[in-house]
């Protein structure tokens, strides 16, 4: 039976080839289109239990003053404090981005211990004021080294800011982002005291950290209602459901990406239950011969879907081995979008899995046919 459907499979070497072939892309952009949806959510998936986001209830774009941090500090439940802005400036043009963060330094990499800091350079960033700590993937995009020079031109914050990367620091998973950069807030605090006083001592969020997961809907509670009716009241939420906001914003294109997924799938499947009904027809003379040899419509049945696993499993295969040259050089091409694209073992098991159940859709009613099919009828249509 083996033989019979291999050699059934390599009848025709063109058509066999071209199935394959369209399995393998069908394969590949189901699997490469799965992998972009999950590097969107890679900052959902990673974030903490633990760790809350306070920020304006407004809008991200209106700030907190530093006045709230020891308020926030005070309510049971709290175990850390960190704070930090979003600075936006351009580093040689603004074709070069790349995230810049200005936090508290060094409990902000204490509530962020996936981040790691290699010890010596850890005390060298913490101990200059402007030292700067970048990710592993950003300093090798462009060569930086520890001990180099970095200047930014802000935009958010007017003005030429000067930098010694003091850190490499790298995720202790996969799934952590290595393309960001980060620096003292106090450094970009004292520039503001001297150029734009009345954007001094102000914070885009605070980030909390809890003694225990459970914990977390209480003091978010407790944060807002604190600064209920103030001239900059709050909205504190957990940390996975301030990224999902962001996440959200594009929560169309990301439908519409995993609907093309799928019609792709569709779309071979039809390609494939046209070649199998072709061969099926092909042969209906030698099917008559089989069953007057003995073989039972289980049998007949038992070859066509042979040939179709077969066809669907070589084009699966062929097309998980083409994922990660293709995963790698999108995610060399459009890394300064997504710096996390996971491909997931989940991911190349449904590209296979869902190879198989297109080989075994598309087998389905040839082999039903094949199997009913009547010797005399059959032997009348040959020629």
């Amino acid at each position: 039976m083996l033989k019979l459907t291999w050699r059934n499979t390599i009848r025709h070497p063109l058509r066999a080839s071209l199935t394959v072939l369209g399995m393998a892309l069908a394969v590949l952009a189901f699997c490469l289109l799965r992998t972009v949806v999950a590097a969107w959510y890679a900052g959902v998936s990673a974030a903490s239990p633990s760790r809350l986001v306070t920020r304006s209830a407004i809008s991200l774009m209106f700030r907190l003053p530093m006045a709230y941090l020891p308020k926030i500090q005070g309510v049971q439940g709290v175990k850390t404090v960190t704070y930090g802005n979003w600075f936006g400036g351009v580093y040689i043009d603004e074709r070069h981005f790349f995230p810049q963060f200005s936090v508290s330094i060094p409990n902000y990499f204490e509530i962020y211990p996936e981040y790691q800091l290699p010890p010596d350079q850890k005390i060298g960033f913490f101990q200059d004021r402007r030292g700067a700590a970048a990710g592993r993937q950003l300093a090798a995009r462009y060569g930086w080294k520890v001990g180099d020079a970095i200047i930014l031109q802000g935009r958010i914050f007017p003005g030429e800011f000067r930098f010694i990367l003091r850190a490499i620091y790298t995720g202790r998973d996969s799934s952590i982002d290595e393309g960001r950069f980060y620096f003292n807030w106090e450094y970009l605090n004292e520039a503001l005291k001297k150029t734009m006083p009345d954007r001094a001592d102000q914070v885009s969020w605070f980030i909390v950290e809890v003694t225990r997961p459970e914990l977390a809907a209480t003091v978010a509670a407790q944060i807002d209602a604190m600064f209920k009716n103030s001239l900059a009241e709050t909205l504190t939420e957990t940390e996975a459901a301030f990224l999902q906001g962001f996440v959200s914003m594009t929560e169309a294109i990301l439908l519409a990406i995993q609907v093309v997924s799928w019609v792709v799938i569709g779309v071979i499947l039809v390609v494939l239950a046209n070649t199998m009904a072709m061969s099926a027809r092909e042969r209906l003379g030698e099917y008559a011969v089989l069953k007057t040899m003995g073989f039972r419509p289980r049998h007949l049945a038992g070859l066509i879907l042979g040939e179709s696993l077969l066809l669907a499993l070589m084009g699966g295969l062929l097309g998980l081995g083409l994922t990660f040259p293709a995963v790698h050089v999108f995610k060399t091409q459009m890394g300064q979008y997504f710096r996390v694209f996971p491909l997931t073992r989940l991911t190349l098991a449904l590209g296979l899995g869902t190879a198989l159940a297109v080989g075994i859709l598309a087998a389905a009613m040839p082999a039903w046919r094949a199997s009913r099919v009547g010797i005399a009828a059959a032997l009348r249509k040959v020629g």
